[in-house]
């Protein structure tokens, strides 16, 4: 049962160790906005997020200051707006700028939900929907997209993979005055999950239902701090150490989100523990790699070290909540983790062993600045690595990269806030897959998605 005292332990946590729920995000499902009139869909979508939203932010304010846990971030996921695009037949952009001005009027800090899923293939809404995005999110402050273009099921969608590519380097261009950061707001997935609380990826999947609160919790400070306390044991004594430490904080989330639940007289949906980082010195993921031995955080053994966090904090936070869900793993964003930042500085830590580490971690190739003159098709080409890896070992990987103008390999970036900042990397093999892209149509499944 959850009390008033499982939450005392926690406070040395949350004032020394940088705990934190990093989100309170409702997802809203706008399947019964949909209208072949694109400006009354506009009106129904304002209507519904706003009666079903427009609490939200006072709330999370309200547990804040009851039980001291910074909420850094309350936020809105909806339903994927290429499905709505599909029955009005308008300007998807007008969806955009809709869920932008509600956003903005509930006082929420990001909104996601442009999205659509074409891993099987493309209608034409999903296509214009795609084909928006530098213009979406150029024109528009806090909507974020993702698009879906892989899955173990249906394999990856090349066509789309293309498309996303070239509206990445789109994206940059337009955003060009604040260094490309409007591509930090576009997550490209394979296996995306529906009930993911964290931006920029978060929609509000099909399947589920009309309305749900979800919590996100991180904790890679607390995470260092226990794992200070048994620096040079073996192994195994790490990994229980990572398990406990993850129920704890996943209490913390389970409490929050079933008193945020009954507050906005709103369905309980899931706690997401993700260790995702921030640019504060002290809640890094790389400073835990530190404190299991690697001098240098890319060197060989990083992907083993990855692999062992991100499996003991699924374990751990798996019995504390009644609903665990979302991604619940470690997250590897190099720019808002300051330690994974000084590491790419150093040239300790390479694109193409982030590439590796994405193989056990949660999501994937994320928030990494490249050149800005990397061709549109090098970027689809990473994409379509990163979706390999997601479909074939049956797990969700992303992409978010930002292809800074003007910038080179080794150049200095800083976005800001929660987006960090670092060493623009260097892409290996720059405009050698071209002909790779320009071939199109599907990369089938694998052999292990036949498993009925």
């Amino acid at each position: 049962m959850l009390t008033m005292n499982s939450i005392m332990e926690t406070i040395t946590m949350i004032q020394d160790e940088h705990l934190d729920i990093r989100t309170i995000t409702m997802g809203i499902s706008l399947i019964d906005c949909a209208d072949s009139d694109i400006d009354r869909s506009c009106e129904k979508i304002y209507d519904k997020i706003y009666s079903r939203a427009k609490d939200l932010v006072k709330t999370g304010e309200q547990l804040e200051q009851k039980y001291g846990i910074p909420i850094v971030n309350k936020r809105v996921a909806v339903t994927p707006i290429a499905l709505l695009a599909g029955v009005s037949g308008g300007d998807p952009v007008k969806y955009a700028k809709t869920l932008d001005r509600v956003a903005h009027d509930i006082g929420i800090n990001f909104i996601g939900g442009y999205s659509a899923l074409v891993q099987k293939g493309m209608t034409a809404a999903d296509q214009r929907l795609i084909l928006s995005i530098p213009q979406a999110l150029s024109e528009t402050e806090l909507m974020c997209s993702s698009i879906n273009v892989a899955s173990t099921r249906a394999g990856i969608d090349m066509d789309a993979v293309r498309l996303c590519g070239e509206a990445i380097k789109a994206l940059a261009e337009r955003t060009k005055e604040q260094d490309g950061l409007g591509c930090a707001k576009l997550v490209i997935f394979a296996n995306a999950v529906e009930d993911n609380p964290f931006m920029a990826g978060a929609f509000h999947g099909p399947g589920e239902g009309d309305c749900a609160v979800s919590v996100g919790v991180s904790g890679p400070g607390v995470v260092k701090r226990a794992l200070e306390h048994v620096r040079g044991e073996p192994f195994d004594v790490v990994a229980e150490t990572i398990k406990k430490t993850a129920f704890r904080i996943t209490r913390v989330g389970q409490l929050v989100a079933m008193e945020a639940s009954q507050r906005l007289g709103v369905p309980f949906g899931i706690v997401d523990l993700s260790l995702a980082p921030t640019p504060k010195v002290g809640d890094s993921i790389g400073e835990i790699l530190q404190i299991l031995g690697l001098d240098a955080i890319g060197a060989p053994g990083s992907t083993a070290c990855i692999a062992l966090l991100n499996d003991a904090v699924k374990k751990g936070g798996a019995f504390a909540s009644q609903s665990v869900g979302g991604l619940s793993g470690a997250f590897i964003p190099v720019c808002e983790d300051a330690a994974l930042a000084a590491a790419a500085t150093a040239g300790e830590l390479s694109l193409e062993k982030l590439e590796a580490m994405t193989c056990v971690c949660s999501v994937g190739l994320d928030m990494i600045a490249v050149p800005g003159d990397t061709p549109a098709e090098t970027l689809s080409a990473l994409i379509a690595d990163e979706m390999a890896i997601g479909m074939i070992n049956k797990k969700t990987t992303a992409v978010r990269f930002v292809p800074v103008p003007g910038k080179r390999a080794g150049d200095r970036i800083e976005f800001g806030g929660l987006f960090g900042g670092g060493t623009v990397m260097a892409v290996p093999n720059p405009g050698k897959s071209a002909r790779f892209i320009r071939f199109g149509g599907r990369i089938p499944a694998p052999i292990h998605s036949l498993n009925n």
